[in-house]
């Protein structure tokens, strides 16, 4: 029973299987996501709740409004939509959407635009709005109004699907720091490397399957996007890279493979992508400082999105643009995740927020973290609990050395009865 329990906890499953779980395009929605229908004007607009996520629909040269209420000044409210356009459809470069979140008085607090890009594929896109406590607008308790508007240039008239997902993050219960991290390392770590395990990835955030550190291979057919989430605690440091396999055929597809890092508000981090000509070739995100709440005060996103402690989201897409040079697939692309940095104890909320645990990472996360090869076994990449690294090193499934675990004990246990049944007098 142990042993299946090992085997089975890991989560592996056959690349090709995995890709054919889902077909191209195929977003997993939140499971239970309230259904919500934005309006044209402030006027009506639906209400959305903190810790709750939403699924709506944007239509063509669409604009829709939502209610945020915020009783608390103090805290800062984060709303992440994501769009989700049909598969095969035509979209542009700078088709996508943009999120404005305005006060009672109709001043901008925050907006934030994503775009398909250069691999001209219709994938997921999320953008970030958000009311920031502290700042010089939008600084009360109130009504605020999250604008979602479609940014398309000629491509689909179809509509697009949304999830929605907001969230709230409490004040400090102290007073924490004021200014960004003045230095860190930014140089490019070394490679990782080992040999691959195979790990398919989950169709959305909500089914993002858990990561750790070292080589990660699976499968994708153009058009497919997977979502991975790679815990982070306090002090942490992430770097991924990722690289497309070889194939027959001749020609360039530009933005053939997109890789891109998301924090656990779905806030962007980091988007990278790579040109292709049938060559087996790497893309890496920037080198990326420690997760630290100080970060928030940073101007590069790259470092300003690495500001909480919780999941992070790594997300891949091939183009659908593949198909035509190349073939239907499925490509092999091969995942490297790099985790280091020191550990430490987070600034502490005066409140919980909203999702509660959506800005710490729980000790069932880490333990369930698989550990690939290369840097997922010590080293400078090292990641999770000292009994899964061993179990790495050792390798040998987590059930098997649960057995040996048990079977130790119970030879100790039959030494000690040994020994003492012999110091007993006889008669």
């Amino acid at each position: 029973m142990l042993l299946a329990l090992g085997l089975c906890g890991t989560g592996l499953l056959p690349a090709a299987a995995a890709s054919a779980a889902t077909g191209p395009g195929a977003y997993a929605f939140a499971p239970g996501a309230h259904t919500v229908e934005g309006t044209a004007s402030a006027a009506g607009a639906p209400h959305l709740d903190p810790g709750r996520v939403y699924r709506g629909s944007l239509p063509a040269h669409g604009r829709l409004t939502y209610r945020l209420d915020l009783a608390d000044a103090t805290a800062t409210a984060y709303v992440p939509v994501t769009a989700v356009p049909p598969a095969h459809t035509d979209v542009t470069s700078t088709d996508g959407i943009r999120v404005t979140v305005r006060d009672a008085h109709g001043t901008a607090c925050s907006f934030a635009t994503a775009r398909f890009g250069a691999g001209l594929s219709p994938r997921p896109v999320t953008a970030l709005g958000k009311r920031e406590a502290g700042r010089a607008l939008c600084r009360g308790a109130g009504t605020y109004s999250v604008l979602v508007e479609r940014l398309d240039t000629g491509g689909t008239s179809a509509p697009w699907d949304l999830e929605l997902a907001p969230v709230m993050e409490p004040r400090l219960a102290s007073p924490g720091p004021t200014g960004a991290p003045q230095t860190w390392d930014s140089a490019s770590p070394e490679p990782i490397t080992g040999e691959a395990r195979e790990r398919a990835g989950g169709a959305g955030f909500t089914a993002a399957r858990a990561l750790g550190p070292g080589v990660w291979r699976t499968a994708l057919v153009p058009g497919r996007t997977v979502f991975y989430k790679v815990p982070l605690d306090w002090g942490r440091r992430l770097q991924a890279s990722a690289e497309l396999g070889g194939a027959a055929g001749h020609g360039y597809v530009g933005g053939a493979l997109d890789l891109s890092l998301y924090d656990p508000v779905r806030g962007l981090a980091d988007d990278v992508s790579l040109g292709y000509t049938g060559v087996r070739k790497p893309v890496a995100l920037a080198p990326l400082p420690p997760v630290e709440y100080a970060n928030r005060y940073a101007a590069p996103a790259a470092v300003s999105a690495l500001r909480f402690a919780g999941d992070y989201y790594l997300v891949l897409h091939l183009s659908d643009r593949l198909t035509e040079t190349f073939g239907q697939g499925p490509y092999e692309v091969t995942l490297r995740v790099r985790v280091d940095g020191r550990a430490h104890a987070g600034p502490g909320y005066a409140g919980r927020p909203e999702p509660d645990g959506v800005f710490t990472p729980t000790a069932q996360d880490e333990a369930a973290l698989p550990i690939g090869g290369g840097g997922g076994a010590g080293g400078a990449g090292g990641g999770g609990s000292p009994a899964m690294k061993a179990v790495a090193v050792g390798g040998i499934g987590l059930g098997t050395a649960l057995l040996l675990v048990l079977g130790g004990w119970t030879l100790a246990a039959r030494r000690a009865q040994t020994r003492v049944s012999a110091q007993k007098p006889t008669a």
